[in-house]
């Protein structure tokens, strides 16, 4: 058996994601599927967007995280857990573990948006502060981790957190049926990997779209190389997909399921983030417009197409918000 199967028999299934839906429903918000006319009649398709910044703190990080927690065994419920994030994943490991009444201790970098910080904070989570440009994450929580006797909980190189992140695009099949095509944002890839699971199982010939950065585009790279590529942090407005690589087991479902990955420049972003304002009266965070302004751009044939869209959160500080709406970088 060679390492690559070796890997797939390690990796979370749609079963997985089914259990998890088990799991966080009453706890998860059902968010709603929102639809736009005005796009709808420019692209000549049926877009339908399923709207997770309406989610428990903001983003579909709650699902995952949740579920991560949900799993835990009575000795790592007593000890706590360890995450690392800038800041929807803090958010959603914060809550979750008050929720499940787990001590929480989050690692997130200095320059995420205040509102994500004093969120975690505010959620009871215990926040350790570092410099993402020039200081390692993983090896910072690895580090503190094994001081704390903490289980770390990766914000989406992980099974049971692919496997919440899945429930999202599980909902939004089961409410607008099958789709043409799907576009999901794409930083560690444990959205788009949850997202592409519920896809094959429920809507096999629907295209699955990743959506990154073009500062970041290292998944992009990396489908096209056939391995996983690491860069240096990107500088992008859309800071949920500030990640230097995707994970080994994203990867692995990625490179198997997921038709394609495209790009859209941080000025994209902000045109999408004022029609969510102006034409749908919702608030988007930067990273949550990923698929939508790869959607509505028309660079990819959708006419005729029924088009779905995961909005990943709408965690944006609202003085942030305004200087971009004003056209402030």
């Amino acid at each position: 058996m060679t390492k690559d199967t070796i890997a797939m028999t390690n990796l979370p299934t749609y079963d997985d994601v089914v259990a998890a839906a088990g799991r966080i429903e009453g706890h998860a918000h059902r968010t709603p599927v929102l639809r736009s006319r005005t796009l709808d009649e420019r692209l000549g398709a049926q877009l339908f967007f399923k709207c997770e910044n309406f989610q428990r703190m903001g983003a579909f990080k709650f699902r995952g995280g949740f579920n991560a927690l949900a799993r835990f065994d009575t000795a790592q419920r007593k000890s706590g857990a360890l995450a690392f994030s800038s800041g929807n994943h803090a958010q959603a490991i914060a809550l979750s573990a008050r929720l499940q009444g787990i001590k929480a201790v989050i690692l997130m970098p200095t320059d995420a948006p205040q509102a994500k910080i004093a969120a975690t904070r505010g959620y009871g989570a215990e926040v350790v502060l570092f410099d993402r440009f020039t200081q390692d994450r993983e090896q910072l929580a690895a580090e503190l981790a094994r001081k704390r006797g903490m289980t770390v909980i990766p914000p989406f190189d992980h099974a049971d957190v692919i496997a919440g992140q899945g429930t999202a695009a599980k909902e939004l099949f089961e409410e607008v049926g099958a789709l043409d095509t799907l576009f999901v944002c794409v930083g560690g890839g444990g959205l788009i990997s949850g997202s592409a699971l519920a896809a094959r199982a429920l809507a096999p010939a629907c295209k699955v779209i990743g959506v990154e950065p073009q500062a970041g585009n290292d998944a992009q790279q990396s489908m096209r190389s056939g391995a996983i590529v690491r860069i240096d942090t990107p500088r992008t407005i859309a800071d949920g997909a500030q990640t230097q690589s995707v994970g080994k087991l994203t990867f692995a479902i990625m490179r198997r399921d997921v038709d394609d990955i495209v790009t859209v420049t941080d000025a994209q972003l902000v045109e999408t983030m004022r029609f969510f304002a102006e034409r749908m009266k919702i608030i988007v965070e930067p990273t949550g417009c990923l698929g939508a302004a790869a959607a509505s751009l028309g660079s990819l044939p959708l006419a005729g197409q029924r088009v779905g869209v995961i909005v990943s959160g709408g965690n944006v500080d609202l003085q942030r918000f305004s200087q971009l709406m004003g056209g402030a970088a």
